[in-house]
């Protein structure tokens, strides 16, 4: 695929219908202007890019800018829309239901609303679960709340019957709030859409509090995440300087990217040590972690570890593979793991230590967002309404480079984001922390 459709979002159709919206097409008369699809953002604003593309002539691969259309493909009368929430509890998934009920509702005056049950499960009838009727009353104060409204669940479905269902009950558009499986859940069900030459625009809305998707800027949850983790690791660290010795263990969420411990530690900066899974880290011999740790306590007397859940994994000899519902594979518990580490460590050498240990981890996600994930939930809601309006379908309503924009399922799924343990963003973690580049390795 070229550079000049490497983003190109995928329509329905023609947009017959014009949009209720009363904006304008004219710039400098203090009315916000409909967006147009020519409308894009240049993806990679690095000096080397942009003199390559000076070079060559090469198109720049660019971005649509979300927003609402003059153009749009549903006719606001007949359409009715679907809601569902996936996977692990976040921060400010009901913020998102309340924002896309509000937009259907109000700007689009789009009347049938439906709640889809415990996540894709909703979708098969067999499981029983009975749709919710969405309507403005019914959301208005659910963002003053952490968890899902609609309820969630974890796991594959299947994909015929789930598209079954949508054309059963007449459903034009569905949004799906999740990560990187609910987003290759909902890309497949747009597929199967596509090939039955049905009508169905499917639209992601990025949930995930690790902040793994990759592309975009952040997945909303996250802000609010490290925020809530923040006074933990404050009273994390007065447990630690109570005791002479006193070491405090806080495992953090984050399976495959430690962004939440990095930028809790940042925010919070009494963190004496950040492992995550991005890091390969021996704890025995010279300069490894319990040594390290140790030259620590003599100089200071205390140790504030902060530990992603899905941090040295490769230091457990049974190599685990069950995996999970959502076919991620079940990690053996680091946070237990390092405390009992530590605890025979400093016992083989007579020295007195004291080890306490904290899993916030389901405190965290079921906290309701913050003011400034609340913001962003509403804009996301907004701009994923205007996509789906315009007939747009498989596609993510994403910030990339501080911008809104439509980027396709398909490009976002591809690979989860991860720490660049080379980039000025863990390098901050390290002058914050002091631990040094490598622990062992």
């Amino acid at each position: 695929m070229d550079s000049k459709n490497h983003f190109q979002i995928e329509n329905l159709g023609p947009a017959k219908f014009k949009s209720p919206l009363q904006l304008s097409k004219v710039k400098g008369d203090k009315i916000f202007n409909f967006i147009s699809d020519a409308d894009r953002f240049v993806f990679d604003l690095s000096m080397e890019r942009y003199n390559h593309c000076l070079q060559t002539g090469e198109t720049p691969l660019c971005l649509e800018k979300a927003g609402p259309r003059h153009d749009i493909f549903f006719e606001p009368g007949n359409v009715s829309a679907a809601i569902v929430t996936c996977g692990g509890l976040c921060p400010g998934i009901n913020n998102v239901i309340r924002g896309v009920v509000m937009a259907l509702h109000y700007f689009y005056g789009i009347k049938r609303i439906i709640g889809i049950p415990y996540g894709y499960e909703g979708l098969i009838p067999e499981k029983g679960h009975e749709f919710v009727e969405l309507t403005p009353d019914k959301v208005k104060d659910i963002h003053q709340f952490g968890g899902t409204f609609l309820g969630s669940s974890r796991g594959a479905q299947d994909i015929s019957k789930m598209v079954d269902t949508l054309e059963n009950n007449n459903i034009n558009m569905l949004f799906a709030i999740g990560g990187d499986g609910t987003l290759k859940g909902v890309n497949a069900i747009g597929e199967e859409i596509m090939k039955r030459n049905a009508k169905i625009s499917v639209v992601g809305i990025p949930k995930t509090i690790d902040n793994d998707i990759d592309l975009i800027d952040e997945s909303f949850g996250y802000e609010t995440a490290f925020d809530v983790a923040s006074p933990i690791l404050r009273d994390a660290h007065n447990e630690a300087t109570g005791a002479y010795n006193g070491i405090t263990i806080i495992k953090l969420m984050g399976r495959d990217s430690g962004f939440i411990a990095a930028s809790a530690a940042l925010a919070m900066p009494v963190v004496n040590f950040v492992l995550i899974p991005e890091m390969d880290f021996t704890l025995e011999g010279e300069d490894g972690f319990l040594e390290v740790l140790e030259r620590r306590l003599e100089q200071k007397k205390h140790a504030v570890i902060v530990v992603a859940e899905g941090a040295g994994q490769q230091l457990f000899e049974d190599k685990n593979r069950v995996k999970d519902a959502s076919g991620n594979i079940k990690h053996e518990d680091i946070g237990i793991f390092l405390k009992e580490k530590i605890a025979a460590y400093f016992k083989a050498k007579a020295a007195s230590v004291t080890i306490k240990y904290i899993d916030p981890s389901y405190i965290v996600r079921s906290a309701p967002a913050n003011s400034s994930d609340s913001v962003y939930c509403s804009r996301l809601a907004y701009h994923a309404v205007h996509g789906a309006m315009a007939g747009k379908t498989k596609f993510v309503a994403s910030k990339v480079n501080n911008k809104y924009v439509y980027v396709p399922i398909s490009e976002v799924t591809k690979k989860r984001k991860k720490i660049d343990l080379e980039g000025e963003f863990w390098f901050s973690v390290l002058q914050s922390t002091g631990q040094p580049f490598s622990l062992g390795q």
